[in-house]
């Protein structure tokens, strides 16, 4: 059997890619006219990935990865290697949060959050490194949430993660940019999915009280995070690094003088709601 042509496209990585943000930004980078790979703990999540993104003609490789395992991710690297023979933008969108009050998180659900969020963040950024330096145009994107430099009541094991993320971001940003090597971040406000809706939104009240605390109004649309993803690894945004670019609808900024107009009031708990 010949081996796979290397690929003439730009190629994307995006953690977390079969399912919810990650297949949005996938599909979006897709339509840019990039060719993909995507990751994910879960291989039903990815076939259903690869499923939905077949319309869009871009080649996709998908691979069972537990991003909190180096052998894991050095072996989704090479993967890539052996299929495009290149790398050029990664987004870091593998997650993983569970509402808990802070008495009550185990030691475990700690440890896998942190190693999810914040190590698979770091240990597929180091992997990319050397991928990315022989690219025309590389870019790292990693997502993270307001409640990394606000509160988030019952996120103490994502909100430390995800400012970890956040310090790596700008770190990475001044390390790499003598290498061309963009680092920026995207920050999702509440935004509605069949995961999110399963495991955050679980009440019509609840819902009622996040659309209060946002000015627009409204929840936002996976499509929309993926179009600053796609703004962000774009020539477009050539001189932007270590920027995080917050797309919510207003919601950390709170509602300030808003009350007074009739609006409600905010919601009882602060803070973003995880990407």
């Amino acid at each position: 059997m010949a081996p796979p042509r290397p690929s003439e496209r730009p190629v994307a990585l995006v953690t977390g890619g079969g399912t919810g943000l990650g297949l949005a930004i996938a599909g979006r980078l897709a339509r840019d006219g990039y060719d993909l790979a995507i990751a994910s703990r879960s291989a039903e999540h990815l076939e259903a990935g690869v499923r939905e993104l077949a319309p869009t003609g871009a080649r996709t490789l998908a691979l069972a990865t537990d991003v909190r395992d180096v052998a894991q991710v050095e072996r989704l690297f090479a993967r890539i290697d052996d299929e495009y023979g290149r790398l050029d933008v990664l987004v870091n969108n593998a997650a993983g949060n569970f509402p808990v009050r802070a008495e009550e998180l185990s030691p475990n659900g700690w440890r896998a959050v942190l190693g999810i969020v914040l190590d698979g963040t770091f240990f597929c950024s180091r992997a990319a490194f050397g991928r990315l330096r022989r690219s025309p145009n590389p870019s790292i994107v990693n997502i993270v949430a307001a409640y990394a430099w606000l509160a988030g009541p019952g996120t103490a094991h994502s909100a430390a993660a995800k400012a970890g993320v956040v310090s790596l971001t700008r770190t990475l940003a001044v390390e790499w940019a003598v290498h061309r090597i963009r680092v920026n971040a995207v920050s999702p406000g509440p935004v509605r999915t069949p995961g999110t809706d399963r495991q955050l939104w679980t009440s019509p009240e609840l819902v009622e009280r996040i659309l209060r605390g946002i000015p627009m109004g409204r929840f936002g649309r996976p499509e929309e995070i993926a179009e600053a993803v796609s703004f962000l690894v774009s020539d477009r945004a050539s001189y932007i690094t270590g920027e995080v670019l917050t797309v919510d609808g207003g919601q950390w900024l709170g509602r300030g003088l808003m009350e007074f107009f009739g609006e409600g009031s905010p919601p009882s708990s602060g803070g973003s709601p995880p990407s």
